[in-house]
């Protein structure tokens, strides 16, 4: 018994090593076998959708020259100039990277001397030794804390400029609306300008520490020790480097995709939470918690699953990882500082005593320690670089879809899978059907529409070609069935949707209003929700005063919201505050403030009682707004001139309202 235990004890090694790589494969061979077998009941019983491309490549996001090239771009918008705060960040950066590893070859070199005279019993040269070592450790400890502060605030400045470069172009016009219902290439926006963009700034800053450094070390340690010891000796670690850089690199390709892929399931999970808040009275009129619920734990458990295979991933590659790029690398350092101490007549020890060579070998041992250290920590980074790479696929996809709306191009994927694409640099030719074919004239007091069609952004044609003209002072009550095209007719004069034919003649974007059946309502004060979208300086500059939006909510009969605590400077969450009735008022108050040549109100008075409906009527004549209306109330055809009527089926009727019309409605 007692030979075997002391054979056991002998192989100890070679047991621990072979369990060590046996429950490394396993741990690997379980986790492709677990995401085989594992299944979802919510996926099973729950299948959904969200609107983007479907006939779009599945991006893959790898560290090559397609990467190198998106991430070249960016540059110009994490640093705007050469010199500016962030160049100075990154010079700040550098020097203290410098200053830290100036400070770990001080306390390598100071530490030795100091367990020199702990083996020499040298009391005295120990105090001297130990308290230059404390000295130094308060310089040492400014240095690394420097460096935090540097990191933190070049991670912030970048995602300041990242963001105010996107917010620039997402609220370029009407970009915001464009992309989620023109393109839909891009689902979740506000993932991408929120949570993605700070990601990829944190992963570019870190990036940029975890390189420095380790290179900084290396092109130091490798000096020192070659000045010192020869070229062989850091020529294997650098070998070594090289290697493990290349085999790594080739494991971690799927990273940049899984990222990718974690990214979209992220906010195809916070989309679908929102769609819940959004729609929450439907949903409770048709008590649809339950369904609800299972669409939220089918899109968690889309996310989870995803999580898990890239929890497995990391874990399997953090084996492969801490094998070569830390454990291989210390036992690759550990031979190469053997060589001078093995070979014969070495011009660094011949000659020296035992306790010389000692010394020597802690401080250049060390040395090289610390260098296959930085070469672990340089392979190593490649893994953060992988993730990088799915990251800055992301922002790179968002900057050209941006830059895409903003030149007027869209691509949308119709029901039958085919692509369409509104392509905003064809010429406008009159006569011709497509995507922006059609010609767009700004004149002041006057909406004509010539042969021009109503096209809904998949293509569908719901009136091939519509004309007529109203000047200002001709109010015009618009009527027909869901579907016959208004929405189309008022979006296209709102310049929301692309015209395929015939001619627009309307006035310029400011000098048309528009107003929905359930009217927003901003953050801020009352008076905000009056003048919206102006601000109280824009309003100063108009010459309009508070009397004016006093006079206004006496029109609309709110004159009492303004008697509360702090009147016009009152803060409510106003979509919660005010009826359904009372935001229609601050709507059409609001239209009375900024006095358009011509609005569209779009059943926006359906919430209130019909003599307040006529008193704005009657106020929207008086001071020249001409309408254009659409509702059901047979009490409003007498405030209207004009009326257009789609039947639904591809015709319309525009003539004048006179007593033998039959009025219609409700």
């Amino acid at each position: 018994m007692a030979p075997a235990l002391s054979k056991l004890a002998h192989n100890q090694s070679a047991i621990v090593g072979v369990a060590g790589i046996t429950a490394a494969l396993w741990i690997i061979a379980y986790g492709k076998m677990a995401n085989k077998k594992r299944k979802s009941g919510y996926e099973d019983k729950i299948q959904y959708t969200i609107s983007e491309k479907k006939d779009k490549k599945t991006s893959k996001a790898h560290v090559n020259s397609v990467f190198f090239k998106q991430l070249r771009e960016l540059l110009p918008i994490l640093v705007p100039r050469f010199w500016s705060m962030e160049t100075g960040l990154l010079m700040l950066i550098a020097a203290t990277l410098i200053g830290r590893s100036v400070s770990d070859i001080w306390m390598i070199q100071n530490a030795t001397v100091v367990e020199s005279t702990i083996i020499h019993m040298n009391r005295a040269k120990f105090k001297t030794a130990l308290l230059k070592y404390l000295a130094a450790l308060p310089a040492i400890s400014v240095v690394t804390n420097i460096l935090k502060w540097s990191l933190g605030e070049l991670k912030l400045r970048f995602r300041t400029n990242l963001t105010h470069h996107l917010y620039n172009e997402y609220l370029n016009g009407y970009t915001y609306y464009k992309m989620s219902n023109l393109d839909n290439r891009i689902a979740n926006a506000d993932q991408l300008l929120t949570t993605d963009i700070d990601k990829f700034c944190e992963s570019a800053t870190e990036l940029y520490s975890n390189i420095s450094k380790p290179v900084l070390d290396i092109f130091i340690y490798v000096y020192r020790l070659t000045v010192n010891l020869g070229g062989k000796t850091p020529s294997i670690l650098m070998l070594y480097l090289l290697f493990a850089g290349i085999f790594l690199t080739r494991l971690r390709r799927p990273t940049g995709r899984l990222t990718v892929e974690e990214q979209k399931l992220e906010g195809e999970f916070r989309y679908v939470n929102s769609r819940l808040i959004t729609n929450s009275e439907e949903v409770a009129f048709y008590q649809g918690n339950v369904r609800e619920k299972l669409t939220l734990l089918a899109s968690y458990s889309k996310l989870r699953s995803h999580l898990r295979k890239f929890l497995e991933f990391r874990v399997s590659m953090g084996i492969v990882d801490n094998i070569v790029g830390k454990y291989f690398a210390s036992i690759v350092g550990f031979y190469a500082v053997s060589i001078p101490f093995f070979t014969k007549n070495h011009p660094l020890l011949s000659g020296e005593k035992s306790g010389e060579r000692l010394q020597a070998y802690y401080t250049y041992g060390r040395m090289l320690i610390k260098l296959a250290e930085a070469i672990g920590r340089l392979v190593l980074a490649g893994r953060e670089m992988s993730r990088l790479a799915g990251f800055t696929a992301r922002m790179t996809e968002l900057i050209k879809v941006l830059s895409d709306l903003n030149k007027g191009t869209y691509e949308r994927t119709m029901v039958n899978g085919n692509s369409l694409t509104l392509n905003g640099g064809d010429a406008a030719v009159a006569g011709s059907f497509g995507p922006n074919k059609g010609i767009m004239c700004f004149e002041d007091n006057i909406i004509r529409f010539e042969k021009v069609p109503l096209v809904t952004p998949n293509g569908d044609v719901l009136l091939k070609e519509l004309t007529f003209e109203v000047k200002s002072g001709t109010n015009v009550l618009v009527c027909g069935p869901n579907g016959c095209g208004k929405s189309s007719l008022f979006r296209i004069l709102g310049e929301l949707w692309p015209t395929w034919g015939g001619k627009v003649t309307k006035p310029s974007r400011g000098k048309l209003f528009y107003i929905p059946q359930r009217p927003y309502m901003t953050l801020g004060s009352l008076r905000d929700q009056i003048i919206y979208p102006h601000t109280r300086d824009d309003m100063r500059r108009l010459g309009r005063s508070d009397e004016d939006l006093l006079h206004f909510l006496d029109i609309v009969q709110l004159t009492y919201l303004e008697q509360r605590e702090n009147g016009l400077d009152a803060i409510e969450d106003w979509i919660d505050v005010l009826s359904g009735g009372e935001k229609q008022r601050i709507a059409m108050a609001r239209l009375f403030y900024h006095k358009p040549q011509f609005a569209i109100l779009d059943e926006c008075t359906s919430a209130v009682s019909v003599d307040v409906e006529g008193k704005m009527y009657s106020y929207c004549r008086e001071a020249g707004i001409t309408l254009f209306t659409v509702s059901h109330r047979k009490s409003l055809w007498v405030h209207h001139d004009y009326y257009l009527q789609f039947d639904g089926r591809g015709h319309y009727e525009f003539e004048t309202i006179d007593q033998d019309k039959e009025h219609f409605g409700s």
